[in-house]
């Protein structure tokens, strides 16, 4: 095996060796960039191996950083985040919950399907995930549990639906993916619409199904309001100033009106007027989402910075040939392939976090996607709608990582607002049948790639 390869495989190992320390990621991608940028150099000048590596390289990073902090598209991430916190803040989702309950009293497993809907309308106005888990729980949990649902159930739905924000738009998720191989963040956009509400139409079906056959896991309430046109009209004020956001921020970007860098600004204004409109705007509440959105904002922006360079020594060292050899080796056809690399990214899902996935694979198998002899209809419309097909199935495999332990984020958000008496076992048990849910709906994206790209191709006919 040629010393660069050795190298490479060695970079992936201790990278995943010293995440086990608990040593912050930004770092852990740093440093080992750094050194196996040293280890080639001196391989090179004492071992007389060629593996292309100098001083140089770690040169580059500074045009590398100056890239990124000069990214028009990244400005959309805090802005996304602070919309996200400002509409925690506001107090829309504690309206819709109190009005949904209302209406879907009379269902076996209504309250689930309340959490769900709920689910489905902070992710298509806030994209954050442990605000969008935590305030469901705040405001589900003890209603579930005192209307006698198990506390597998009642967690399991709470966990997934507060993951559907890293797909459904505006998700941050989506900026990021579109920056780093270079597609419309408006393409993503649109066609993650239909897989995010399959995934939530899936997590419906099978809450039904469990009320069926498992009514003791979810008894009907002792008591409900019967469905009148006053409670139609108290749902319809409870959701309209939300959809009002949503049509805002995702019609501005659908209908070419802004750019989603300028649609962020517009929906973080809109969540501050939204939470004035709610009474509950006040300069503590502000400086609290100015903080979470500092914090969220350099994470993610160290981790950027980190993984920039730990891709740049890679790809000095070849890694970009050496994954795409391997890849197009594999005794597989082309469907094959993007089995492999989702399993693949599903199985990293155990053990890394979504961003580092982003910044570090998804750049790498992209190409290999491209070069695959994969025809995907794009309706005369859409630039490379194989890329686009498969990020969003990467997108929906990457969702599951908020739910597979050890290091499933939603998992952690859950636990540390729930009761003590509720452990993370518990937790386990209840997310597992929407993980499935969520490998079925991938599984129907990869069957019917229509899923992704019709919704873009109609809009922009």
């Amino acid at each position: 095996m040629p010393f660069n390869e050795i190298l490479i495989l060695l970079m992936f190992a201790s990278f995943i060796g010293l995440l086990m320390t608990g040593f912050p990621v930004a770092w852990v991608l740093g440093g080992v960039g750094v050194l196996f940028a040293i280890a080639g150099y001196y391989s090179d000048l004492y071992l007389d191996t060629f593996t292309g590596i100098d001083f140089l390289t770690l040169g580059l990073v500074v045009n590398r950083i100056f890239k990124i902090m000069d990214n028009w598209i990244l400005v959309a991430l805090p802005m996304f985040i602070f919309m996200g916190n400002m509409l925690d803040k506001s107090g829309a989702a504690e309206n819709l919950m109190k009005s949904f309950q209302e209406l879907f009293g009379r269902v076996r497993g209504g309250l689930a399907i309340t959490v769900i809907l709920i689910g489905i309308i902070l992710a298509a106005s806030t994209g954050i995930i442990g605000a969008s888990v935590v305030l469901l729980a705040v405001i589900s949990l003890p209603a579930m549990r005192k209307q006698g649902y198990s506390d597998q159930v009642a967690l399991g739905t709470i966990a997934s639906s507060g993951t559907l924000g890293i797909l459904i738009p505006p998700s941050i998720m989506l900026v990021i993916m579109a920056d780093q191989i270079g597609l419309s963040v408006g393409d993503l956009f649109m066609g993650a619409v239909f897989p995010g509400l399959l995934l939530g139409a899936l997590y419906i079906i099978y809450i039904l199904a469990s009320g069926y056959f498992r009514p003791k896991t979810m008894p009907l309430p002792v008591a409900t309001e019967p469905v009148t046109f006053a409670l139609w009209m108290r749902v319809i004020k409870a959701t309209l100033p939300t959809m009002m956001l949503v049509l805002l921020v995702l019609g501005s970007i659908f209908a070419g009106f802004a750019t989603p860098t300028e649609a962020s600004g517009v929906g973080a204004a809109a969540a501050i007027l939204l939470a004035l409109f709610n009474r509950r705007l006040s300069w503590s509440v502000f400086k609290e989402c100015l903080y979470n959105t500092f914090n969220v904002s350099g994470y993610i922006f160290a981790i950027f910075i980190g993984a920039s360079l730990f891709a740049l020594v890679l790809r000095e060292l070849g890694g970009d040939e050496f994954i795409e050899s391997f890849l197009t080796s594999l005794p597989f056809g082309p469907y094959g392939i993007v089995l492999f690399i989702l399993a693949f990214i599903f199985l990293l899902g155990f053990l890394l976090d979504w961003i580092e996935i982003t910044l570090i694979v998804l750049p790498l198998v992209a190409p290999v996607i491209s070069a695959l002899d994969i025809v995907i209809e794009g309706y005369g419309v859409i630039d490379n709608p194989e890329l686009v097909w498969f990020v969003m199935l990467v997108a929906v495999t990457l969702q599951t990582s908020f739910l597979t332990p050890p290091v499933g984020f939603a998992l952690f958000y859950l636990k540390g607002v729930c009761p003590a008496d509720i452990s993370l076992s518990t937790i386990y048990k209840g997310v597992f049948p929407f993980i499935l849910l969520q490998l079925i709906g991938l599984m129907l994206i990869l069957m019917f790639p229509a899923l992704v790209n019709w919704f873009p191709a109609f809009i922009y006919q």
